[in-house]
């Protein structure tokens, strides 16, 4: 690579790393959110339509400029879009600078303008991690989701059985017994169902209590401790690759011992071959 070409992508390089311009970024991506929470308020806004039209354009072309700059600023293209967040923020940026004028096409405009505040996640570590851990969980939280299942249809089917002389909205049949039980997970006014069964059936309690001790306690519980783990491991990972942090700095020390180690056996080697 030519010099000039190392010297202007040091300097994009640094524009990018700015603090200042990150924050510039992150206020201009939280003006941009305002901006299509301010479109649904149609009468008011209807004076500033025009207005708010150029704004939002000026919004996609700073997008537009900040990307080139993050990409300006790896060695190359291909780097840039090994990172699926880049990706991310390209197909957001080029998606928004397409013209949809036409009547048919004004929401999905509207819905691309929307994904713009997901660039957030992109653009905050801490944010990324959350999101990192959430996807990550959902394999193993959904083995836990599948003894729920397995849970709600063994009650869902008593509860159709026992009550649905007592109440056939609430129980007439498995899924809407299944719905039943949901919103008695959720805590939504189900003690009202409780005293409705058990003015028929006075130790219904127990199956009310018993379900909810599974779900609400033991299951929920489950699944916040995943994604507390998952969570847990994607912040060393974090520090790892960042070298911060008790992590950070363990895995350096590690680092420098295993090639301290090498050293020596090359050095160990070199003597025995000069014997």
């Amino acid at each position: 690579m030519s010099e000039p070409f190392i010297t202007w992508q040091a300097r994009f390089e640094r524009l990018r790393a700015n603090k200042l311009f990150e924050a510039c970024v992150i206020a201009i991506i939280l003006v941009s959110a305002l901006l299509i929470g301010a479109k649904t308020y149609e009468e008011q806004t209807s004076r500033f339509e025009q207005a708010l039209y150029y704004f939002d354009w000026a919004v996609t072309l700073f997008f537009l400029v900040e990307i080139l700059i993050r990409l300006a600023a790896e060695r190359s293209i291909k780097d840039f879009f090994k990172n699926g967040w880049n990706v991310f923020d390209t197909v957001i940026v080029v998606a928004s600078l397409i013209p949809l004028d036409d009547s048919e096409m004004v929401l999905l405009a509207r819905l691309l303008r929307v994904f713009r505040v997901l660039r957030l996640v992109s653009l905050i570590p801490e944010l990324r991690i959350l999101l990192a851990a959430l996807i990550k969980s959902i394999p193993r939280m959904g083995y836990v989701a599948l003894l729920m299942f397995i849970i709600f249809y063994i009650y869902a089917a008593l509860g159709s059985f026992l009550f649905h002389e007592v109440d056939p909205f609430l129980w007439d049949n498995i899924s809407v017994a299944m719905l039943t039980l949901f919103r008695i997970a959720t805590f939504e006014d189900w003690t009202d169902v409780m005293y409705a069964t058990q003015e028929l059936y006075a130790w219904s309690w127990i199956y009310y209590l018993t379900f909810i001790f599974l779900t609400a306690f033991i299951f929920l519980n489950m699944m916040i401790g995943i994604v507390l783990d998952v969570m847990q491991k994607e912040s060393v990972q974090m520090e790892i690759e960042n070298g911060t942090g008790e992590a950070g700095e363990l895995h350096a020390l590690r680092r420098d011992v295993r090639a301290l180690s090498e050293q020596i056996t090359r050095l160990e080697e070199g003597l025995y071959r000069d014997r």
